[in-house]
């Protein structure tokens, strides 16, 4: 029999428009000789839908939707959506079966995620039902998304008499999250016998990327069939007894991967939300310049605007660089210097500051008067201002609230200042659009005489790796001093970290790439008196 998964860009919220896709998904699967469709998890509303689902006119109109497209979807297709399903027992993360006309099944998600950026249980109460049903003379069982992280919920599928397993996802990237996602699903092969289909959703959503990356393993645990990532698309599978034959798309590497999810979070936040183009500061840094060259990718130049602010420390070669890179991807280009505007705050502020030294407060008055500037466009024009900080200046707090940190999207916010490079280098490998000059000078905010980023940071090798320990892996102070790195840096970075916490609070959305970013994810208080640092000499 011929099966379709429909690997679809689907938007929260957007109830009519996602359940015409599905129905134009299903017709074109019907016309394909397809019998069964599978659709990702909660298709009919996007997922996540966060306390949408707990409104409930909001499931009235998902099940309205169900519903009609069980009327509407060809007689002969049999058609997997997910919806969240209000009843007098609770609401569900569910799929429905649509078959004949009618919504012929429903099964209810067993296990709901509740770590890291998944905070089902607050909204979902749990099933506990198996759902097996016939098609093409064979049986198929269904488990959503988390059901097959755990035990149970597939052998209940084997035990009911299936013969595959049918799996509806939305599940979001992070690095080599493909590799996991398989490694779970043999798990689960290995446990009950079945062979799996695995369909994920494909898009961006807030801080969220899914990268689609459908796969079949046959019965015997093989990758039989790969759909592509970052890319929507109906993808056909022939299956014959416990065997597969169908797309076999070779999966990006790993720097490849991080730039897809960016390029396809800030086409989507951009295009999801209505804006008419994006604005940003460029600075003849290599953070903004990889930025900008993502904004093109994703949304093309003539939706981008890059802005050199540059102030009495601004290098020549940060304009001349700047100027250089707006030719080779040919965005719009301005410059505007800030001297005039820093210079009247502090004429305002002479009063208030006299006797007092010079320090980071006219350091940050310079970045906070680029920020309103950014600002100052975007609500002009309607556009999207994109921050250009890094995860590891955003770690360690080395950023201006309403300064550098002013804008609606951080590209870069879940990006460390290491793959910052990597990702310039693989970037220019497909065309050079960042100047090499960019990519080789020493990083400097540029806001005093001759200042470094090293001059407030460790190097960004030795910081990132303490992050990765500290942010990603939540090691003791003492277990990372273990691995090499010296106690008075560690201690160091750890408190930047922890004092960091309130602006990271107030930063802007971005998206995640990594398995802990700061947002959804690694949740601290803002107010604590425990000092992670405090067990070393």
């Amino acid at each position: 029999m011929k099966l379709g998964i429909a690997q679809l860009n689907l938007t929260v919220g957007d109830i009519a428009g996602n359940t015409a896709r599905l129905l134009d998904a299903a017709h074109a699967a019907h016309a394909a000789g397809a019998a069964l469709l599978l659709t990702p998890e909660m298709s009919i509303c996007g997922y996540p839908a966060e306390d949408l689902v707990l409104r409930s006119d909001f499931t009235a109109a998902c099940a309205a939707a169900v519903e009609q497209l069980a009327t509407d979807a060809p007689p002969g297709l049999a058609l997997i959506v997910g919806y969240p399903e209000r009843s007098g027992d609770g609401l569900f993360n569910a799929a429905a079966l649509l078959r004949g006309g009618r919504i012929e099944a429903v099964y209810r998600k067993h296990h709901l995620p509740n770590h890291s950026v998944f905070d089902e249980q607050r909204v979902f109460d749990r099933g506990d039902a198996s759902c097996m049903f016939a098609c093409g003379g064979l049986y198929f069982g269904l488990n959503i998304c988390g059901d097959i992280w755990e035990p149970g919920p597939a052998t209940r599928a084997m035990e009911a008499g299936a013969d595959w397993l049918l799996v509806p996802n939305a599940s979001p990237y992070h690095l080599n999250k493909e590799r996991e996602r398989v490694a779970v699903a043999r798990s689960r092969q290995a446990e009950t016998g079945l062979p799996i289909v695995y369909a994920n959703l494909v898009g961006g959503q807030d801080e969220l990327v899914f990268d689609g990356a459908s796969f079949v393993l046959n019965g015997g645990g093989e990758v039989a069939a790969q759909c592509p990532a970052w890319q929507e698309g109906l993808f056909y599978l022939e299956l014959a007894g416990g065997t597969c034959t169908g797309p076999q798309h070779v999966l990006p590497g790993e720097e490849a991967a991080v730039y897809d999810a960016l390029v396809l979070a800030v086409r989507d936040y951009f295009g999801k939300n209505g804006f008419k183009g994006v604005h940003l500061g460029l600075s003849g840094g290599i953070d903004s310049a990889l930025t900008l060259a993502i904004a093109v990718d994703a949304l093309g130049a003539d939706k981008v605007h890059a802005v050199m602010m540059p102030s009495d420390y601004t290098a020549s070669i940060s304009v001349e660089d700047s100027r250089d890179m707006v030719k080779r991807l040919g965005v719009r280009y301005s410059e505007i210097a800030i001297r005039p505007i820093f210079d009247a705050f502090v004429a305002q502020l002479a009063g208030e500051f006299a006797g007092l030294a010079a320090d980071t407060t006219e350091e940050n008055l310079q970045a906070r008067t680029r920020g309103t500037l950014l600002m100052a466009l975007s609500n002009k024009f309607g556009t999207l201002v994109l921050t250009t900080g890094n995860k590891s200046e955003m770690a360690a707090g080395y950023a201006t609230l309403y300064g550098d940190m002013a804008g609606g999207f951080g590209v870069l916010k879940d990006v460390a200042k290491t793959r910052v490079y990597r990702l310039a280098n693989y970037r220019n490998s497909l065309s050079a659009v960042i100047p090499q000059r960019i990519i080789d000078r020493p990083p400097s905010a540029e806001l005093r005489p001759d200042q470094t980023d090293q001059d407030s940071l460790p190097p960004y090798d030795v910081l990132d790796a303490i992050l990765e320990a500290y942010v990603e892996r939540d090691l003791s102070a003492r277990d990372i001093v273990a691995q090499g790195f010296d106690a008075a840096i560690v201690r160091r970075v750890i408190r930047m970290v922890d004092l960091a916490e309130y602006k990271r609070r107030q930063a802007p959305p971005g998206p995640r790439i990594t398995p802990r970013n700061f947002g959804k994810d690694r949740r601290y208080p803002i107010t604590s008196k425990y000092r992670p640092e405090g067990d070393l000499p």
